[in-house]
C-alpha cells in the first residue's frame, strides 16, 4: 500500500529501531507502489529473514506480479473496448436522456482509468522503474482514485434514481429530467476530484534505495518540515498513512455501499408489495450490481487495513493478497457494460440482436417500467437494466 516502509511499520521492532529507518523513507526512497498504493516489494534485508525466506518470498512476489500484469492487460483491453463502445452509443448515437447521462459518465470514468493501465503494466514489467516523469506518476495514480470515487458515487446516484422512480413514481416523472441528471453528474465529478486530490500532493518519484538507476513512483507522506525530528517525521508519516486508508474506506466504500444497499432494499420491498417480482430479472440484476461492487472493492479495503497494521507473520499473505485485491478492483471497470447491458436480456435474444441494438435497448428511456402495474402512474424506467 502506501509508502510507509515495511521496516517502519513492523510490529515487533522497538520504537527506537523503527525511528532509525526513517531517514530512508523521508528522503524519498521508500517502497514503490502500484496504482492503488499497494506496496510492490518488501525489505528482504530485514534481519528477521534468512536467505531461504528471502529467495522464497521474492520468487512468490515475482509470480504475483506476472499475474497482475496479465490482469492489467485484460482490464485494459476489455475496459477500453467495452466502455469505448458505451461512450460512442450513449454519447453520439442515442437521444440524451437521464439513463444515457448516467451510463455515459460511468463509462467515461472507467474508460479514462483503463486507458492509462499500460503505464502500470510497463512499470511492473520494468521492475518498478518509472521512466515517465513525476507529472505522469501523479496523474496516473490520481486517475485511478478518480475512477474509484466517480464510479462509486455514480453507482450510488443511479441507485437513488432507481429507488425514487419505484417508490415515488409520480414525483420522479415530474422532476426526473436530463438537465437535473447533468447537474448531478457534474457534482459527482467535482466531489471525486476533491477526494482524489491528495494523490496529486503525496505522489512522488525518487531513486530506489537499492539501485540509483531505478526511479520509484510512491507516496511521500513526510509533511513534517525540515526542522522536525526523526520521531516527529515518523509520527506524521504514520498519521497521514492511516488517514488516507481510513478516509478512503469510509468515503470510497462504506458510505456509497450503504446507500446502494438501502436503495435496492427499498426497491425490493416495493416490488414485492406490488407482486412484480415473478420474472426475477430485476432482482437478478440488482443482486449482481451489489455483489459485483462488494466483491471487487471490499477485499482491497480489507487488505489495506491489514497492511496498515502489518506484522511479520502476515508477510506471505500480504505479498499475494495486496496486488491481487488491487487487480480485482481494476476488474470492476470492465464489469459495468456487462452488468448493465448484457445481464438485462435473455442470452438467445442477445445472439439474435445487433450489439448496438442491445446497448440501445438497455439505455432506452422508453423500455417498459417495472412498476407498470402499480396504481400510481410510473415514470419510464429501464426494467431490463434495473
Amino acid at each position: 500500500m502506501d509508502e510507509l516502509c515495511w521496516c517502519v511499520t513492523g510490529g515487533e521492532r522497538s520504537k527506537a529501531e523503527r525511528i532509525e529507518d526513517i531517514p530512508m523513507a523521508v528522503e524519498g526512497t521508500s517502497l514503490p507502489t502500484t496504482l492503488l498504493d499497494v506496496s510492490s516489494t518488501f525489505y528482504y534485508d530485514d534481519p528477521m529473514y534468512n536467505d531461504e525466506d528471502r529467495v522464497r518470498k521474492q520468487a512468490l512476489s515475482n509470480s504475483v506480479h506476472v499475474v497482475t500484469m496479465v490482469i492489467y492487460s485484460i482490464a485494459f483491453g476489455l475496459g477500453v473496448t467495452g466502455n469505448g463502445l458505451v461512450i460512442f452509443i450513449t454519447g453520439f448515437r442515442m437521444k440524451r436522456t437521464v439513463n444515457t447521462i448516467w451510463f455515459l459518465n460511468l463509462a467515461v470514468a472507467d474508460f479514462i482509468f483503463t486507458f492509462f493501465l499500460p503505464f502500470s503494466v510497463a512499470y511492473t514489467a520494468l521492475g518498478f522503474h518509472w521512466p515517465f516523469g513525476r507529472a505522469l506518476c501523479k496523474i496516473n495514480s490520481t486517475l485511478a482514485f478518480l475512477n474509484l470515487y466517480a464510479s462509486v458515487y455514480l453507482l450510488m446516484v443511479i441507485s437513488i434514481d432507481r429507488c425514487i422512480s419505484v417508490v415515488r413514481p409520480v414525483w420522479a416523472q415530474n422532476h426526473r429530467t436530463p438537465r437535473l441528471a447533468f447537474l448531478v453528474t457534474l457534482g459527482v465529478w467535482v466531489v471525486a476530484l476533491a477526494l482524489c486530490s491528495p494523490n496529486l500532493y503525496f505522489r512522488h518519484t525518487a531513486p530506489s534505495p537499492y539501485n540509483k538507476n531505478i526511479t520509484n513512483c510512491y507516496n511521500n507522506f513526510d509533511t513534517a518540515g525540515g526542522g522536525a525530528t526523526e520521531e516527529q517525521r515518523y509520527r506524521r508519516q504514520n498519521t497521514n498513512h492511516r488517514a488516507m486508508i481510513i478516509s478512503r474506506f469510509i468515503l470510497g466504500f462504506l458510505i456509497p455501499f450503504t446507500v446502494i444497499v438501502c436503495c435496492y432494499g427499498a426497491i425490493l420491498v416495493k416490488l414485492r408489495r406490488n407482486q412484480l417480482a415473478r420474472s426475477g430479472k430485476p432482482f437478478k440484476v440488482i443482486a449482481a450490481v451489489i455483489v459485483a461492487f462488494f466483491l471487487c472493492w471490499l477485499p482491497y479495503h480489507i487488505f489495506s487495513f491489514l497492511e496498515m497494521n502489518r506484522t511479520p507473520s502476515m508477510d506471505t499473505t500480504l505479498i499475494v493478497g495486496l496486488p491481487l485485491t488491487a487487480s480485482l478492483a481494476f476488474i470492476n471497470s470492465c464489469l459495468n457494460p456487462i452488468l448493465y447491458v448484457f445481464m438485462g436480456q435473455d442470452f438467445k435474444e442477445k445472439l439474435r440482436r445487433s450489439l448496438f441494438s442491445a446497448f440501445e435497448t438497455a439505455f432506452s428511456e422508453e423500455a417498459a417500467s417495472i412498476t407498470a402495474n402499480t396504481k400510481s402512474k410510473s415514470t419510464d424506467m429501464d426494467s431490463q437494466v434495473f
